[in-house]
């Protein structure tokens, strides 16, 4: 077993433990449970996702997520703002956004994380590669504050050389 994948068995296995003690109030009769279910949720995700050569930065993530919630509740009180005075227009439509993640995993989340945000839903691909977005406001500078958010996601993920 490569330094790698033992890292990564750990660090899930850790995680989702963590998760389970969360979810179930550490509860001591789930002991056994937790075990079975912990192992079967690590070897899952390492079939399903491989060790590579990405490599979460937690400060990053950290960052990340306070830069979600701060725009979440700022696009939520615009769309609130919106829905309830009728003198604001909205104007709703597509746009084509140009990812530079490539396909994956990465970008699969980053997207995940735009349908999150108020105002926003990827609604597919074209044939380029680009997200088809769904904006309730098209005049709005939605691509430069997608590329903002798409750059602050990147720092998450660092490049490292695979350890094999």
């Amino acid at each position: 077993m490569s330094w790698a994948l033992s890292r990564s068995a750990v660090v899930r296995t850790g995680g989702l433990f963590l998760l389970w003690l969360i979810l179930t109030a550490d509860n001591d009769a789930d002991l056994g449970a937790a075990a079975g279910a912990v192992l079967a949720a690590t070897l899952a995700s390492l079939r399903l996702l491989p060790p590579g050569t990405n490599h979460v930065r937690p400060i990053a993530v950290v960052q990340l997520a306070l830069r979600f919630l701060r725009q979440s509740l700022i696009a939520g009180a615009d769309v609130a703002r919106r829905a309830l005075d009728r003198r604001l227009p909205l104007h709703p439509g597509f746009i084509l956004y140009p990812v530079a993640l490539p396909p994956g995993p990465a970008r699969n989340m980053f997207t995940t994380l735009m349908s999150l945000l108020p105002g926003t839903v990827p609604t597919g691909a074209d044939e380029t590669g680009g997200l088809l977005i769904h904006c309730l406001d098209v005049e709005q500078s939605t691509t430069a504050q997608l590329d903002a958010e798409e750059a602050h996601f990147a720092r998450v993920l660092a490049k490292v050389p695979n350890d094999g």
